[in-house]
């Protein structure tokens, strides 16, 4: 929308005739207006001025304006969220426009050329990518925003965007409006494309983004064409088993989460309280006192003073010190022995849920001794259907006469583990071995762990460094680079997406925007940067399956659902590798890509894809390769689901209608396209049956190569035989990790980094 004249620093002319379209659509219900149109219109009165086809408001009567229509919500009149969000965007043009071209301007929204001009010459916007864009293709760029798509955003979806997103200068001014940031991402990510086509890659990217059909990352969201914060959303360390590894671990952290990356940090090599060092028996510290260290940074090194860190830790259920660990982020006890900060995981082999199903004994080893004495480190291994290698070790371990281990009935450990969940939420839970199974790329390593929200399953490795004192007095340190995991993500809005008949043309620009990230990404942590480059990873997730549910008329709690969750994630994962090999047969496979089991055709064996159109790609993709191994996870993505105007992952709703408290003001929510038909197909995530959520995320599982951030909702008087029983049948169900365990009774503060 253009012309929209600015008479001074805080009027702006507003549309009559489109907010009498707004009224008559999502308002009025026949001849009598509501009373609520009533109250409205009575201070509606006092803070405009009529001009002809528009209305004269100043900044503060658009706030005004949008605080009564959200006042007048209801459950049962959701439409003045409308109201409200159109008021909003007003409030948005008049700030932008002022700050942007100064009060005499007539024009609202200013040239995307001379915006992304000024933003540079303000040091605001990199000028790299800019100045790689000639002045002609900025001012076609321009030409491709339709400044009507702002009309698809609700108000907390608008408002949050523009709150945490938006470009804003030193003083916190507006410089950017919702259609300017679709475009600056997709200008920024296209910007290494061959020139004859990428302006065209720029106007798809766009097209994607702005009908909200899928949504990038939080950091790419917030940073992509800035001059500070890097693209990629999650991280994840192996500590090495040494002093230096150990804090040389704590600096990657910090560094990566002063850049607003989440961490996950896998602690399982780390020797247990009271074994040896070089000898001297009893002497070890175990993890506890470095997961301290960890919680401080967590602390002290907050994202760009936005919040502070966010850091989740994993050990192996057989680790000595795994009780401990338990009970870390417990609210009584031993304070020295607690860290409320972290966030913790389990990592659970198949034995262990076996023996739990058994009723037998477990037995806990610290992994120094283990490897030490019996010369094979034992979570260096995983059981396969055919080769229980875990399995033998371990039991060669309970065998061994000089081992020491503490023993305890597997059942009382799961105890700990329930009690923690129902008061914390945590440990989240890894189930190694069905991700090892999984693995496309086992020929070059393994996965000990998973991420802050439990989707992403990659190889990872500890980095090792040596020193060596030369005779001419040089110091020579030698760094030999592990595998350090990093997230790349982005979700398709499936129930936009999907009802729009627009998956297949949304993926195929989706993969792009995200292996694009790649390259562009400046990682401060040099060898999380070789193994970006080394897997190029990304991870293609979605958002709104109860959205989607609901407008198709299909009750959560129904085969219906578990069916369409297997059918529409399969076309998902088949329209996702299609779109990374074509990216291969373009710019090439990713470097360790021979070997694996997308080169060997297993991949597709093992998930038992057949039919002619898998036929054709298994075939095309051994031929050409793939451009990422790894190429799909489903995050927690809570944040941008809410700019998107839909519901959170692959989680059903909590309530239909809520109100969002933040900071310094309270909104109303209702969850989308709530109607009578609707309303019944809404059913809070606490009153679901937890087994068809499980049942659905099975066959869902299947087809994701990576892992899904999946929550358990419970009551807080849940029975801890009906919480055992719902981790018996996760683990069952082929389902790779379980993220929060959510209870009526727990607040859940969700992750950021990994909103996609």
């Amino acid at each position: 929308m253009t012309g929209v004249a600015i008479e001074g620093p805080s009027l702006i002319f507003v549309e009559k005739r489109k907010l009498d379209e707004l009224f008559d659509k999502y308002i009025k219900k026949g001849e009598q207006p509501l009373k609520s149109v009533e109250r409205f219109l009575r201070h509606f009165e006092g803070n405009h001025t009529l001009r002809g086809a528009n209305y004269t408001m100043t900044e503060d009567g658009l706030e005004k304006m949008a605080r009564i229509a959200l006042d007048q919500m209801s459950a049962e009149e959701t439409g003045w969220d409308k109201i409200a969000s159109y008021f909003l965007k007003y409030w948005l043009y008049l700030k932008v426009s002022v700050n942007t071209l100064g009060m005499k301007s007539t024009e609202f929204h200013p040239s995307y050329r001379q915006l992304a001009r000024n933003l540079v010459s303000k040091g605001l916007f990199k000028a790299a990518i800019f100045d790689s864009y000639s002045d002609m293709e900025l001012e076609r760029a321009g030409t491709f925003v339709e400044p009507a798509r702002d009309d698809l955003f609700t108000y907390i979806g608008l408002r949050t965007l523009s709150d945490r997103y938006l470009t804003r200068g030193h003083d916190k001014e507006l410089y950017e409006l919702p259609q300017h940031r679709f475009l600056t991402i997709a200008l920024t990510l296209m910007v290494n494309e061959p020139k004859e086509k990428r302006m065209d890659l720029v106007k798809e990217a766009y097209w994607a983004m702005s009908n909200l059909y899928m949504t990038v990352a939080t950091p790419t969201l917030s940073n992509a064409g800035k001059t500070h914060g890097q693209l990629s959303s999650c991280f994840i360390d192996t500590v090495d088993d040494s002093l230096r590894g150990i804090y040389d671990s704590n600096t990657d952290v910090a560094t990566l989460s002063k850049g607003g990356g989440g961490i996950g940090v896998y602690l399982g090599k780390i020797r247990s309280r009271g074994s040896d060092i070089k000898g001297f028996k009893g002497v070890a510290s175990g993890t506890l006192p470095w997961m301290k260290q960890l919680n401080n940074t967590a602390v002290s090194v907050d994202q760009l003073g936005m919040r502070q860190g966010s850091i989740a830790v994993y050990l192996d259920i057989w680790h000595s010190d795994v009780l401990e660990f338990l009970d870390a982020k417990l609210n009584n006890g031993d304070e020295r022995l607690r860290t409320h900060d972290l966030f913790t995981g389990l990592c659970i082999p198949d034995l262990f849920m076996q023996t739990v199903e058994a009723r037998g004994e477990w037995h806990l080893f610290d992994p120094h001794e283990v490897k030490k004495l019996t010369g094979q480190a034992l979570e260096d291994l995983y059981d396969e259907e055919d080769d229980r290698a875990f399995t033998a070790h371990y039991e060669a371990c309970v065998a061994h006469p000089l081992l020491a281990r503490k023993t305890f009935p597997a059942v009382d450990i799961v105890k700990r583990m329930l009690k923690s969940q129902l008061e914390t939420g945590t440990p989240y839970v890894f189930f190694r071995d069905t991700v090892n199974r999984a693995n496309p790329n086992k020929h070059e390593g393994m996965i000990y762990a998973s991420n802050l929200c439990s989707e992403i399953a990659q190889n990872m490795s500890a980095t090792t460094v040596e020193e060596e004192i030369t005779k001419d007095g040089k110091i020579i340190i030698t760094k030999t680079p592990g595998d350090f995991v990093v997230c790349n993500l982005s979700s398709i809005s499936l129930a936009a997406a999907y009802n729009a008949g627009v998956i297949p043309r949304v993926i195929d620009i989706q993969v792009r925007m995200l292996d694009n990230v790649i390259d562009l990404n400046t990682i401060e942590v040099p060898q999380a940067g070789i193994t970006n480059q080394k897997y190029r990873a990304v991870g293609l997730g979605t958002f709104g399956w109860h959205h989607l549910l609901a407008t198709q008329g299909i009750r959560w709690e129904s085969d219906e659902a578990v069916e369409f969750a297997d059918t529409l994630y399969e076309d998902i994962a088949y329209h996702t590798i299609q779109a990374s090999m074509n990216l291969a047969r373009e710019k090439e496979a990713y470097p360790v890509f021979r070997g694996s089991e997308w080169h060997t055709g297993e991949y597709f064996k093992r998930r038992g894809y057949e039919g002619q159109r898998w036929g054709l790609l298994k075939k095309a993709v051994a031929t050409f390769g793939v451009r990422n191994a790894y190429m799909m996870a489903v995050a927690p993505n809570s944040s941008t689901a809410i700019i998107a105007g839909s519901t959170a992952s692959i989680d059903p709703v909590y309530k239909t209608f809520y109100s969002e408290e933040k900071k310094n003001y309270k909104i109303p929510v209702a969850v989308p396209d709530l109607n009578f038909t609707t309303k019944w197909l809404y059913k809070s995530g606490f009153d679901i049956d937890q087994l068809w959520s499980i049942r659905q995320n099975g066959k869902r599982q299947r087809h994701i190569d990576q892992a899904i951030s999946f929550n358990l909702y419970v009551k807080n008087d849940v029975q801890a035989s009906r919480l055992l029983e719902l981790h018996m049948e996760a683990w069952k169900a082929g389902m790779k990790t379980i993220y929060y365990t959510r209870s009526t009774a727990v607040e859940i503060e969700e992750c950021e980094s990994c909103a996609s």
